[in-house]
């Protein structure tokens, strides 16, 4: 009997493919809203499901994946993943109603989710197989998540304009396909993993520890959502609720869905956590919040805002190398700080588009914004993989990318709040104000940061 021979640089670079799926989705959509409502007669509020339930199911999925792939093995959820997305894209587009459309939505959006945490846990294989430090198949995935999110509404406006919003599910078919042979045949078999009779996986699986998380999180981000606005506190109460006794059965149940005790005695993981929650919002701000401004105050056409808000992701992608190269010469810290100190700068600068929406500067301060993104995500990304341990990165991997979109999210509550007497240039002011409070927090978390050592994981 033969077995595949590992071949690190080509599984490396199946799972950035795939990695790539996750944000990619998440931004293409965004050019499909007008054609939705028009194709299912869908008002502005329900159109915004396919959003909603991307999001959801891919802030939930991501840890329940990454524990999974901790268990069971990072190929074998990597292949299904893939296999999940494949299949659900293949029949998206002949779906009849718009609600089969936004839980074809959550499937992908499930699929995608255990593309990073295998991604992460199988790093360390690949790394020494290649012979290579591990900042650099991290930063080749950082690259796939920034590049897949900053191309999604090019590639998704033109999608939509040549074939239809049907397009954006079948594009996912054979990409997922790809990433999923490549990997199955490139990457080394997962070995050490759990195996044995089913009832008793299913028994130390904690499953109602993983669907009170589940549930917790996701009635906290419809709360934040707003989707439900006559329900938005009983939401919130909800999440608290089932999040305290979800605390409460992890701290009594082995073994837990999540060590708890051991999270809370992994001080630079939990650094790491809140910095990127708050970072995240940071960047949000900007791109989620400037292209309004852009729009309304600005009057500037949607495809012209386009272009003035690539260079924040561009420079994003190719910050990201050098990243790698500064963190191995100076270390994850040093390269930390630095990143947080030019967000700071950056930030500061928007405050000019209080006084000009001058095309030419905004050109230019969306670059600056790009710089520390590349530095500061990159960081984090390594920050996670030194400070969680090797059994456990899948899950810790999933946490990361929710704290993604914990930040995304809170960064649009509190636009839909300061831009709510008017979307104009002193109410910009004041986001760039708050912006900068964050630049603070971020800052002094970066500053707490250390490397682990094996005593303290």
């Amino acid at each position: 009997m033969t077995t595949n021979r590992p071949r690190p640089g080509l599984a490396i670079a199946a799972l950035s493919l795939g990695t790539a799926l996750n944000p990619l989705n998440s931004s293409m959509i965004a050019v499909a809203l007008v054609v939705l409502r028009q194709d299912f007669a869908l008002d502005v509020a329900t159109v915004t499901w396919v959003i909603t339930s991307f999001y959801l199911a891919s802030a939930a999925g991501q840890p329940l994946m990454g524990r999974l792939a901790d268990r069971f093995g990072p190929r074998r959820l990597f292949t299904f993943g893939m296999a999940l997305v494949a299949v659900t894209c293949a029949i998206a587009p002949f779906l009849p109603n718009f609600a089969l459309v936004c839980v074809a939505r959550a499937l992908m959006a499930v699929g995608t989710a255990t593309a990073y945490p295998s991604a992460v846990v199988m790093v360390t294989e690949l790394s020494k197989l290649a012979n290579l430090p591990s900042t650099r198949p991290l930063g080749r995935i950082q690259m796939a998540n920034t590049s897949a999110a900053a191309v999604g509404p090019v590639v998704g406006g033109l999608l939509v304009s040549l074939v239809g919003w049907q397009a954006l599910f079948a594009i996912n078919v054979p990409i997922a396909l790809v990433a999923l042979i490549v990997v199955h045949k490139a990457a080394p078999a997962d070995s050490g993993r759990e195996t044995g009779r089913l009832s008793a996986l299913i028994r130390d699986s904690d499953i109602p520890g993983i669907l009170a998380f589940v549930t917790s999180l996701m009635l906290a981000m419809m709360a934040l959502l707003n989707v439900m606005p006559a329900y938005r506190w009983w939401l919130l109460a909800a999440a608290t609720v089932i999040g305290a006794l979800f605390a409460w059965r992890e701290l009594r149940f082995r073994p837990p869905f999540l060590d708890l005790r051991l999270l809370g005695r992994n001080r630079p993981l939990l650094l790491v956590y809140l910095l990127f929650v708050v970072f995240s919002g940071v960047y949000y701000f900007a791109f989620f919040g400037l292209p309004q401004l852009l729009q309304e105050a600005g009057h500037y056409d949607a495809g012209v805002v386009g272009l003035l808000m690539l260079p924040l992701a561009a420079l994003s992608v190719v910050v990201t190398p050098l990243t790698v190269r500064l963190m191995e010469r100076f270390g994850v810290r040093s390269v930390l700080i630095t990143g947080v100190l030019i967000l700071t700068v950056a930030a500061a600068g928007l405050g000019a588009l209080t006084l000009s929406l001058w095309a030419p500067l905004v050109f230019v301060l969306t670059a600056m914004m790009g710089i520390p993104y590349g530095l500061v995500s990159t960081a984090s990304n390594q920050g996670l993989y030194v400070s969680a341990r090797p059994e456990e990165r899948g899950v810790a991997a999933g946490i990361f990318q929710t704290c993604r979109y914990l930040g995304a999210i809170t960064a649009t509550v509190l636009i839909g709040v300061l831009y709510g007497s008017g979307v104009n240039q002193a109410n910009w002011g004041l986001m760039v104000l708050v912006m900068l409070g964050l630049n603070v927090l971020v800052l002094v978390l970066a500053v707490m940061w250390r490397k682990p050592t094996a005593d303290t994981r």
